[in-house]
């Protein structure tokens, strides 16, 4: 199982445009398309002010007709008086220019009807309804026949016939029809221009926001050790302020970082020559008092003088590894070339410094290495194969095994320290890479330096470090996996 890596540099696709239309795209469809909709309810205002403008006219024209349809009657009837039961002759009707231009103008859409002062029907069309005036003022209504609404005025008027009522009727109501209007010539025209609209502004707004969904993802693949400026010529002129910006906080935290490794180092330098002085004395001290103690027979305190000098090694340690930690830090990929490295010959190397240490504890100590290369700063690879080894000699009890591995597969090589010790919990696996972190209850002395160290480093070269169960179930296998370098 990989321990997972927080800090590794994504290289994976970048995020779909899409993920944006949350926020800036999503309110700039919004406020490119909301005027669309406000001028479609203008228009759709408009026409029906049109339309009512349309039938009010209507109306006017209908008043001015309905008289010139009664002085159209040019003969009186045989019995001027009005009766309801006995049918009265038909008058004489000779329409006017402009009646009859109305009714040939609206052929199917017209109507109209001549009634006698009781109701009765003289001349006309008998669907029109009947309406009877009270007085010589017209009356409107609206009148549907066939699925058509119509427009009707009825009014009494004085003809040669004597008193009669006119009905004239106009199928092309402008109120009426207004709904249809407005549908057919605003509200659909304007639904697919706003379709077609909206997916036209879809495309030129992520087009025009290419540069900074570019921008958005080159931060977010920056490592986070990666604090060179941006460039604000690949940026459009609006979003350059905000990469000044970026660029300046990328220099401040650069300089506080590099302000906080200067003092880590120079601390750790400080400390070695007078911790090393300590230690040469104290170990000198150490065995005296032992050589005393078997020559002389003499009580000296062998016990606390063993302690100091334990004390003394780890303190040592810790400084080294503030040094070594504070150089993994500041070295990254970019900011020092990097060379071939043999991995195979630094773990012959790293072998022999700690075969002394390995037959203290009479650990076996052993090597399985196949001819590789990879690319990268060798004496930062030296630390953390030491720091690796040192770990697992450190943690593996008396007469037990530690193998040292390098080779490649697949076009990835790869290094291995590997020991049958207790292992380390899968659930702590995450942790134990922190710094000062030590799994609780552990009885070997140490920092909890080592694997943060090593972890450190590896992430120097882009990789990181797997922590797996060692052969068996038992133990732990540390792997580091490269890109391959140039064949051996």
């Amino acid at each position: 199982m990989t321990a997972p890596d927080p800090n590794a540099t994504d290289t994976g696709g970048a995020a779909p445009p899409l993920v944006m239309m949350g926020g800036l795209q999503r309110r700039l469809m919004l406020l490119l398309l909301l005027p669309f909709g406000l001028l479609m309810l203008v228009s759709s205002w408009m026409h029906y002010q049109a339309a009512g403008t349309a039938a009010l006219q209507q109306d006017q024209r209908l008043t001015r007709l309905a008289p010139m349809l009664g002085d159209s009657v040019v003969s009186a009837l045989d019995d001027p008086q009005p009766s309801d039961t006995i049918e009265l002759p038909r008058p004489l009707l000779l329409l006017a220019p402009p009646v009859d231009e109305f009714l040939n103008e609206r052929e199917r859409r017209s109507g109209y009807s001549i009634l006698s002062a009781g109701g009765q029907l003289l001349l006309g069309d008998a669907w029109l309804p009947t309406v009877l005036p009270a007085t010589a003022e017209p009356e409107f209504m609206s009148v549907t026949d066939g699925g058509i609404t119509y427009r009707l005025i009825a009014q009494r008027v004085n003809t040669a016939a004597g008193e009669l009522i006119v009905q004239l009727a106009d199928g092309t109501d402008a109120r009426q029809q207004w709904l249809n209007t407005v549908l057919n010539r605003v509200v659909l025209p304007n639904l697919v221009l706003m379709v077609a609209a909206f997916f036209g502004i879809r495309w030129a707004v992520a087009r025009a926001l290419r540069p900074l969904m570019a921008l958005k993802t080159a931060v977010e693949r920056r490592s986070p050790r990666d604090l060179s400026p941006l460039s604000p010529d690949a940026t459009p002129a609006e979003v350059r302020p905000l990469v000044h910006s970026l660029n300046r906080l990328f220099e401040l935290v650069n300089a506080h970082a590099e302000a906080q490794r200067r003092f880590v180092a120079d601390a750790a330098h400080q400390l070695r020559t007078p911790i090393a002085g300590l230690q040469s004395q104290v170990e000198a001290w150490g065995q005296a008092a032992r050589t005393l103690e078997s020559q002389a027979s003499l009580s000296l305190p062998v016990e606390q003088i063993m302690r100091l000098r334990a004390a003394c090694r780890r303190t040592s340690q810790l400084a080294n590894q503030l040094l070594a930690l504070s150089r993994a830090d500041a070295t990254t990929a970019a900011s020092q070339a990097m060379q071939c490295v043999d991995l195979t010959a630094l773990c012959e190397n790293v072998l022999a410094l700690h075969l002394d240490a390995a037959q203290a504890k009479h650990i076996d100590l052993g090597l399985e290495a196949e001819p590789v290369q990879v690319d990268g700063h060798e004496w930062l690879l030296r630390e953390l194969l030491i720091n690796l080894v040192d770990n697992a000699l450190r943690y593996t009890p008396a007469h037990g095994c530690v193998t040292l591995r390098c080779g490649s597969r697949q076009g990835r090589a790869w290094l291995e320290v590997e020991d049958n010790g207790p292992g380390i919990d899968p659930a702590e696996h995450a942790r134990v890479l922190q710094r000062f972190y030590r799994v609780p209850g552990t009885a070997a002395e140490g920092n909890g330096l080592g694997l943060a160290i090593a972890d450190e480093i590896a992430r120097a070269h882009a990789t990181h470090i797997q922590l797996l169960t060692g052969e068996g179930g038992r133990g732990l296998r540390l792997r580091v996996e490269f890109a391959a370098g140039p064949a051996a």
